[in-house]
């Protein structure tokens, strides 16, 4: 081979050399290519899990005021301003989706919707701290007058049990509801069922939770002898489920699961590590999306990511649970009110 023909006139690298670069190129190119559509899809596959439903155009402007947000600063005028202002989001825990996943571990069909699990979660201003308060289930309200579709709605009702607004209107009956006991706007509003729930804490690897009792519930088969345990998706559910091996068999007993496990979920989650490991946050966002409904202010992954980004500064030792404080209805000594001035004070608390 002569020089003429390994370096070319301009002495650039010609043959075999030249091919090797031309195939590099190529397949760096196809690599990128590859990447941008993986991502591409990953993204519209984790919006597409997102159900949402537009309660803000149900329900109008008969509702609580809104609290004022306010951006906090960032680093570079490039950057989207993080919200600080306080915000409240309705939490409930749904048995109501459909799919055999939902049949399996004990859920109803779509057309016996339930929502034994209803927590206020209220977002001081700045973000750092949190409260999260539980509306026992058995709580006798006044369910307002609902929009059920189609023009109709329903006629408000006195003395019923709080769980029965989900049941007949949905989260816009939900959220109306929990509006007219507490004075406090929803901002927001998630909704999570029985697999989605599973799935979100086998996707973080198990949860730790420490019971103070023994557990024995035949109906939610759980069995845990009191002292710390790690609870697969399955047996975290059962556990916040579970009512009839603990105190009294009441709703209070398992509303204090419920927030022992909420606070052992925000701290697997700091602890996790998920922003060193794309792949297990992918297996974390897709579980978290998947069994997911929302109000239309947080049904897309930009706007999740943004609350995210708002709560970076809060940790689990800086969540304070608590119950709505409730005593015995007269008129049911399986049901509960609202304890009065108590309950209306905490309310007032959150505005």
């Amino acid at each position: 081979m002569t020089r003429h023909e390994e370096q070319g006139d301009a002495g650039r690298p010609t043959g075999r050399r030249s091919r090797a670069l031309r195939i590099a190129g190529l397949t760096l190119a196809g690599t990128l290519v590859l990447a941008a559509a993986a991502a591409g899809w990953a993204y519209w596959h984790l919006n597409h899990n997102i159900t949402s439903v537009d309660i803000d155009s149900a329900l109008g402007d008969d509702r609580p005021a809104r609290a004022m947000f306010t951006p906090a600063p960032t680093a570079s005028a490039d950057a989207s301003p993080v919200p600080t202002g306080s915000l409240n989001i309705l939490v409930l825990g749904s048995d109501s989706r459909s799919g055999a996943a939902n049949r399996e571990l004990g859920g109803g069909d779509s057309e016996g919707a339930r929502s034994d699990t209803a927590m206020v979660v209220h977002l001081d201003a700045g973000r750092t701290t949190a409260t999260v308060v539980s509306i026992p289930r058995d709580t006798l309200v006044t369910r307002p007058s609902c929009p059920l579709g189609s023009g109709r709605t329903s006629a408000p009702a006195y003395g019923v049990m709080f769980n029965t607004a989900y049941e007949l209107g949905g989260p816009v009956c939900a959220v109306k509801t929990v509006e007219t006991l507490t004075g406090v706007r929803m901002d927001h509003y998630l909704e999570i069922d029985f697999s989605g729930f599973a799935r979100l804490v086998d996707a973080l690897g198990g949860v730790d939770v420490t019971t103070g009792q023994d557990i024995s519930d035949d109906r939610s088969h759980l069995h845990l002898e009191a002292g710390t345990h790690h609870l697969d998706g399955t047996r975290a559910l059962a556990l916040a489920r579970t009512r009839h091996g603990i105190g009294d068999g009441s709703d209070l007993g398992r509303i204090g699961l419920q927030q022992t496990l909420v606070k052992a979920l925000l701290k697997q989650v700091s602890d996790a590590g998920l922003l060193s490991d794309p792949a297990r946050l992918y297996r974390v966002a897709d579980a978290a999306t998947a069994g997911l409904t929302t109000d239309t202010g947080l049904d897309s992954l930009g706007e999740l990511m943004s609350l995210a980004r708002s709560l970076e500064g809060l940790t689990a030792d800086r969540v304070t649970t608590v119950t709505m404080p409730v005593v015995t209805a007269p008129s049911d000594p399986n049901r509960v009110i609202p304890e009065e001035p108590r309950a209306s004070e905490l309310w007032a608390s959150l505005r």
